[in-house]
């Protein structure tokens, strides 16, 4: 039979314990203390002169007194004439081209839809457009030049997308560039990106757009 004996080893080959210290960190902190040599009587003083300091009304200086809004005597007729246009404007979306209304009974306007009630009845409304360019139409044009009025109401009526461009006068911007794409500048000017038809002329302007994109001719526009 063979066994297995477990032998200790001899006292000469154990190892031998090696004691480890610690590592330890030393710190050396200084403390020093400053003693402020100003009295408090002085620091508060200083503080209150701060505070004094502020924005002072000028001397001899006097409120204004408040008083009710007013229109002066001499303004009044100015003022009543520019407010005429606007009972003008509040009419002009039945001036769009293809624009219809008419007074139906009240049950042919489902619930869910507003509808203005007059006198029992619900006013109908409806508008058919013409061809809708697919790009902006561009025009240049200014506030204050009355033939580019004229353009802008066309351009109302038929209810288009257009992109204005102001040229007000001695501007940096746009109105130099009239004068490189036609030659002078003159104001309005169009330009139709879906056609490439560019032109002059406020009254070229409203023919070719009503004639391009409305529902009526030129002349039964201006007859409304």
């Amino acid at each position: 039979m063979a066994g297995v004996l477990n032998l200790a080893p001899p006292p000469i080959f154990r190892p031998i314990p090696i004691r480890r210290h610690p590592k330890t960190t030393r710190f050396s902190i200084r403390s020093s203390a400053e003693v402020s040599e100003t009295p408090l009587a002085s620091v508060s003083t200083k503080e209150e002169e701060e505070s004094k300091l502020g924005f002072a009304a000028p001397p001899n200086f006097k409120p204004p007194q408040p008083k009710r809004f007013s229109v002066r005597p001499d303004k009044i007729l100015d003022i009543m004439g520019a407010a005429l246009a606007i009972f003008f404007r509040l009419g002009t979306g039945a001036l769009v081209s293809g624009y219809s209304g008419s007074l139906v009974a009240k049950n042919e306007i489902p619930p869910d839809k507003y509808a203005l009630e007059i006198a029992g009845f619900k006013l109908k409304e409806t508008s058919k457009l013409g061809p809708r360019p697919e790009k902006p139409i561009e025009i240049y044009e200014f506030e204050s030049c009355p033939f580019c009025r004229k353009v802008r109401e066309i351009v109302a009526v038929l209810d288009l997308d257009v992109l204005f461009y102001p040229c007000p006068r001695n501007g940096p911007n746009f109105r130099p560039k009239v004068g490189q794409m036609g030659g002078k500048q003159q104001f309005p000017y169009m330009v139709d990106p879906n056609t490439g038809v560019a032109m002059y002329e406020s009254d070229d302007i409203i023919k070719y757009l009503v004639g391009k994109y409305g529902m009526c001719s030129y002349a039964s526009v201006f007859s409304m």
